[in-house]
């Protein structure tokens, strides 16, 4: 019996080291990496392209800013863009308090015009323009996407502020978006 444990640590061992010596080999040059993290963003900024010419996703911000530049971390759940077809829904909330929406914030859902997308292949980055019609007010929306999923947009309504939101494009399947009441 110890005779046979033996064996098994030796062949173990054997297979540990070819194992390690084979990954040694495989790694791959600082050029070869850099070609390869390519290809990956060239793939994102195509199903992102997808994504946004199919009118199907949620920007979940992780950051608020106000005109003035001040900015503050949020919940993705609850402070969102989100696109599906031809609606829209732009919502602010917080955890600490109830708001219009009963989530702290204000929820804004309508219907989508002026659509415009701007494609920059060298940057791999995409420039989304568009409106929001809802019942509390026309809010004009700038989006600039870049190819890691990584958005921001800005948003415009008819009075002299605006709002940024900061965070990151999902498809709507893959979102955990809780949308509150909508602000009469």
């Amino acid at each position: 019996m110890r005779m046979k444990m033996v064996s098994l640590f030796w062949i173990l061992g054997f297979f540990w080291i070819s194992v390690n010596s084979n990954s040694q080999d495989n790694k791959l040059s600082r050029h070869e990496l850099k070609e390869v993290r390519k290809a990956q963003m060239v793939s994102s900024f195509n199903i992102l392209d997808s994504l946004l010419n199919a009118k199907s996703f949620v920007l979940e911000a992780n950051i608020l800013q106000n005109k003035y530049g001040e900015r503050i971390n949020v919940v993705p759940t609850l402070n969102f863009i989100k696109v599906d077809e031809s609606n829209g829904v732009l919502q602010t909330g917080s955890n600490f308090s109830m708001g219009y929406n009963d989530v702290g914030g204000v929820t804004a859902e309508g219907s989508l015009g002026g659509w415009r997308i701007y494609k920059n292949e060298k940057k791999l980055s995409h420039i989304l323009q568009f409106s929001l019609l809802t019942n509390i007010g026309i809010y004009d929306i700038s989006m600039t996407v870049s190819a890691n999923n990584y958005a921001v947009a800005t948003i415009r309504g008819l009075g002299p502020g605006e709002l940024t939101w900061e965070g990151h494009l999902v498809a709507i399947n893959n979102s955990r978006v809780f949308k509150g009441r909508n602000t009469i």
